[in-house]
Formats: structure tokens, C-alpha cells, sequence
């Protein structure tokens, strides 16, 4: 049952991306601290690994990471033109990249290190990166509602998604669209990530008048009480439709 308690574009990155160098050594230090597990894509994003920065080595201009599971994993990865990371600091995603990872030893245990990136994106909660997802295969989001005396669960199509929320659309115009109302028990169902469990706070609304004539609703969501593990999946979606996107933009297949 709801209860009623007493976005970021998608057109250019730059305002996000770090070039400071000692900013970029903060951030890498802030992942190390923190001991943040960072995803390690190689290969378009087709392979991710976990790993985490063991040291940040400014004289030398160095970072190193802990090394993937398996000999063949690291060959891969060492041999790939460009491995991509994402992690988050504080709730804030930062993403870099980097080229001729090497194999070494440190503290006794087996690493890799590479030059330490020269930019970096940093995208602020405040500004939460928002992505329209895919019309061809909607993105659905599984509301549970109660209507004329029995328990239903809507199946809403996402219009976009961020780390903030998301936006959806209420054809039927069934869920009570009163500023601050709450849906709990939501799931919302990520291609390759899985269903996922959301609270939604309902905070924006507007009747759309589409061009065949018929009329639509689209609510603007906001998560609450998010935990790290889903605010990590959803990240991982975001970022996922992120590289396809730049993908189709570059001609890339």
C-alpha cells in the first residue's frame, strides 16, 4: 500500500570530467581508503573483474590494483587496448581508463599497475547521471498496488534512470500521483543485471498529450533507503547503456 509521509543530461560528459592532477590523486586515494571494490571492464564491457587500488604511487605516477583470479584472466587483460574502471566514492560514480596494464608483485601478493589516468569523470550525487533507456525493449518497473479490493502489480515502462530515480510512465493513470507518496516492495527489472528492490517516492507529475492523440502520465520517482548493493547494480546498468550508447555514436558494432 502507498503511504504519504507528513536529473543529470546525457549530451556531453565534460562539466564531470577531472583533469586536476592532484584532484585525480585524491580520488584514487579516497578508492584505496575506503577500500572500494572497482569493476574492471575489458573488451567493450563484454568482461568485467573486481578489483580494488592497493597503491597510489604519485612519484612514480603509478597505480596499483589487485590482479583478477587466474593467470588466463590477467593475460587477458594485460593484452587488451583499454580496460575501462568504475567504482564509487561516497555514493559518487567516478570512471576512468587505462592502457598497457603490466603484471608485478606487490607486498608479496600478485598486482597489476599502470599509468595513473590523466582525466577522470566524477558524476555528483547532486547531479546523478540520468539516461534515457531503450524504446525498442522497455526497461520495466514492478509496482504493487491495490485496486477495487485485490492486489495488483503494474508493469510500468522507465522512460530514463538515474542513481537519484527514475521516470515512468502510468498509462492507466493508476498510481496515486500526490508529491511525496510512497511505493514499496518495487523491483525494477535491468536487462543482464536482474530484478533489483526499489522504495519510490513519488516527486514530479505530468499529463502528456502524445501525437496520436491519446494521453499519458509520467512520474518522476526518486529512490529512498537505498541500499549500496542495488545503488551499485543500478550504477552498472546506467553504465552499460552508457558505453552502448557511445558505441552507436562512434559507429562502433
Amino acid at each position: 500500500m502507498p503511504s504519504t509521509p507528513p536529473s543529470l543530461g546525457t549530451e556531453n560528459q565534460s562539466p564531470f570530467q577531472v583533469d586536476s592532477r592532484r584532484e585525480i590523486i585524491g580520488l584514487l586515494r579516497g578508492l584505496k581508503e575506503s577500500k572500494q571494490l572497482i569493476s574492471m571492464l575489458i573488451n567493450s564491457g563484454s568482461e568485467v573483474f573486481i578489483t580494488s587500488i592497493l597503491e597510489v604511487d604519485d612519484s612514480s605516477n603509478l597505480v596499483i590494483i589487485d590482479s583478477a583470479p587466474g593467470q588466463l584472466a590477467n593475460q587477458r587483460i594485460i593484452e587488451a587496448p583499454r580496460v575501462s574502471f568504475e567504482g564509487l566514492l561516497d555514493r559518487i560514480s567516478i570512471q576512468f581508463s587505462a592502457s598497457n596494464l603490466e603484471r608485478i608483485d606487490f607486498e608479496d601478493r600478485p598486482a597489476l599497475q599502470f599509468e595513473m589516468p590523466t582525466n577522470m569523470i566524477r558524476l555528483q550525487r547532486r547531479e546523478y547521471y540520468r539516461i534515457n533507456t531503450p524504446l525498442s525493449n522497455p526497461i520495466r518497473a514492478l509496482i504493487p498496488v491495490h485496486l477495487e479490493n485485490r492486489q495488483e502489480t503494474l508493469k510500468l515502462s522507465l522512460v530514463d534512470i538515474s542513481c537519484g530515480g527514475i521516470a515512468i510512465l502510468d498509462e492507466r493513470k493508476v498510481l496515486d500521483s500526490t508529491i511525496g507518496t510512497i511505493y514499496e516492495h518495487c523491483k525494477l527489472d535491468l536487462p543482464t543485471i536482474g530484478l533489483v528492490d526499489v522504495i519510490l517516492q513519488i516527486r514530479n507529475s505530468q499529463d502528456l498529450v502524445l501525437l496520436n492523440g491519446k494521453s499519458n502520465r509520467r512520474l518522476g520517482c526518486q529512490f529512498i533507503n537505498m541500499s549500496n548493493s542495488v545503488l551499485a547494480s543500478i550504477q552498472r546498468y546506467i553504465m552499460k547503456l552508457e558505453r552502448e550508447r557511445n558505441a552507436k555514436l562512434t559507429g562502433i558494432r
